[in-house]
């Protein structure tokens, strides 16, 4: 029996080490990709080891370090701003419709429902934020529109209040005088720190990635996240490989193209790197915790 313990446990880390290598190996091909030469990556593809090294991509975008650099300052305000708010309505949002008291719950439940499947369209709601909420050009116009609140957090939410938070627990606390906003943050929030730092993640992760309400509601270049400063860059460069810049300092033949794109990439995702293992070590107490009060 110990032998086949050993055997199982041995396959099971095996499945895993292959696993992690599959997720960190698109990793290193970009950043390897991103250090080598241009002339090397049309010619032999991407590889694992650069075989010609060069900074020449990165290179490139020093040239915009200045605009790169703000570009991240307003992603890191935007982000946590944005996240902070967003489960702060969420949870204001999902509890009440956890309770079957709430009059009209099934009608808010619904409501909620509805707006996953439907929306108005990017003409009515681009005239809805700019003539109605006047957010255009203005940080707001990073945070609220499309991102703020979503329903199916809202959903995921109240559904592990309704599943994971005993009925009898917030009974007893209203017996010894408790009102809802003091059961909600002292015993319901408590006891949902798993669902919180998983929905707190998918928030911080779509307020990161965002570059289209930049592209929607602002014009002003110093409001630009760092992800619409990148894909700003991205289709200049297209621009100027395509040869249609005559004149330009950059030509197809000397623009490392492909290299510039990975280099993009590697400056976008490495700050979620680098952050992500504390946000784990805080993510997986949170589940720990919760699962021991739970």
């Amino acid at each position: 029996m110990a032998s086949k313990n050993k055997i199982g446990q041995t396959l099971l880390n095996i499945i895993f080490v292959l696993l992690c290598i599959a997720a960190v190996a698109p990793f290193l091909l970009l950043l390897s990709s991103s250090l080598t030469d241009e002339e090397t990556l049309l010619r032999e593809g991407y590889n694992f080891i650069p075989t010609r090294f060069s900074l020449q991509s990165y290179e490139y975008l020093m040239g915009s370090a200045a605009k790169i650099t703000k570009g991240y300052g307003i992603t890191v305000l935007v982000t946590m701003v944005g996240t902070v708010a967003g489960m702060f309505m969420t949870i204001l949002f999902a509890y009440p419709l956890s309770r079957r008291e709430l009059p009209k719950r099934t009608f808010f439940s619904f409501f909620v429902f509805f707006t996953m499947l439907f929306n108005g369209g990017l003409v009515p709601t681009y005239m809805m934020w700019t003539q109605t909420f006047h957010i255009r050009n203005t940080i707001w116009a990073l945070i609220i529109p499309g991102l703020l609140m979503n329903g199916f957090n809202i959903i995921m939410m109240r559904s592990y209040f309704n599943a994971s938070i005993p009925n009898e627990l917030i009974e007893a606390a209203r017996m010894d005088g408790a009102g809802e906003y003091r059961v909600l943050f002292q015993v319901v929030i408590p006891l949902s720190k798993p669902m919180i730092a998983t929905i707190g993640l998918m928030i911080g992760l779509r307020y990161w990635n965002d570059w289209t309400n930049s592209l929607y509601y602002v014009t002003d270049e110093s409001l630009y996240s760092i992800q619409a400063i990148l894909n700003t860059m991205i289709s200049n460069i297209q621009f100027l490989s395509s040869g249609q810049a005559a004149g330009s300092a950059y030509s197809a033949a000397n623009l490392p193209s492909v290299g510039i794109r990975m280099a993009i990439a590697v400056i976008g995702i490495i700050p979620i790197l680098c952050i992500y293992p504390f946000f784990q070590k805080y993510f997986v107490k949170g589940i720990v915790v919760g699962g021991v009060k739970g």
